[in-house]
């Protein structure tokens, strides 16, 4: 059954959240759209094994208006304020894209809150075409506008194979992902955290079991980047899915879940 959480106060904000589920805390950490309803998939396949916990960024979907957070620091006080609020003390944390990042910040500064780690389509600094991709974006944003910048994510986000199979049309997309949209101002600031993330040094310092996912034909964040999180994280274990794009968390929902699902037992035996 899953239920939903008053509003949360954590630090400066509130925060929306929901819960489904019983047993050991499984934390899905959304990636820069933000919202928990990308997990939805995950929350319906875990949830009779985990109490599953999802939540919306601040100023994010269901989450009120709040000071912006200009980098993955502070989203990650955001994870640890929610976690202090609800009285989780430890979880496993799963974070796809940047809230692979977040799921990083949080295994540095609070290793005794995460029992495992699982790293989604994420990166330990960004390279030059990933800075140049986001730089891309940022200008789209800023020179068309919101919904292009939707809509033209939404396509760098996902393999041409399951655009072709289930194309909803453009105004759809973009109906869609405007429910969840902070405003350009707040996206601004995202967008700035997503490119000055860089922990290369400092995550070859983390020690709680760390797993690693991702998709061959991402583009946002290729396989390199996968590698080289699970090459400077001592321990850490590695899926590579044949295809699914950057968000395969939704287009081969059943295949990434599996994957999942193994790391998860994995890194925790």
């Amino acid at each position: 059954m899953r239920s939903s959480v008053p509003l949360i106060s954590a630090g400066d904000t509130e925060l929306y959240a929901e819960e489904r589920g019983e047993g050991e805390v499984l934390l899905l950490v959304p990636g820069l759209g933000g919202s928990g309803t990308f997990w939805r998939k995950q929350v319906e396949y875990f949830s009779p094994r985990y109490r599953v916990m999802t939540y919306d960024h601040r100023g994010v979907g269901r989450s009120p208006a709040a000071p912006l957070h200009n980098s993955v620091s502070e989203m990650a006080d955001d994870a640890l304020a929610l976690m202090d609020a609800l009285r989780i003390e430890t979880a496993h944390v799963v974070g796809h894209s940047t809230g692979g990042a977040i799921g990083q910040q949080l295994a540095l500064r609070a290793p005794e809150r995460v029992r495992s780690l699982v790293l989604s389509s994420s990166w330990a600094g960004p390279t030059p075409l990933f800075v140049e991709l986001f730089q891309l974006r940022r200008k789209i944003l800023l020179d068309a506008g919101a919904e292009s910048y939707l809509f033209s994510g939404t396509l760098l986000v996902t393999p041409a194979w399951a655009i072709e199979d289930s194309y909803p049309g453009r105004e759809r997309i973009v109906a869609e992902r405007l429910k969840v949209f902070p405003g350009v101002e707040a996206e601004l600031g995202r967008l700035n955290a997503v490119m000055t993330h860089d922990l290369r040094e400092e995550i070859q310092e983390i020690r709680v079991p760390t797993g690693v996912i991702s998709a061959k034909d991402d583009v946002l964040t290729p396989p390199g980047m996968a590698r080289e999180l699970a090459e400077r994280i001592p321990g850490a274990r590695r899926a590579m899915l044949p295809e699914g794009g950057h968000f395969c968390t939704v287009t081969v929902a059943d295949r990434y879940n599996d994957e999942l699902a193994r790391l998860l037992r994995e890194i925790n035996t």
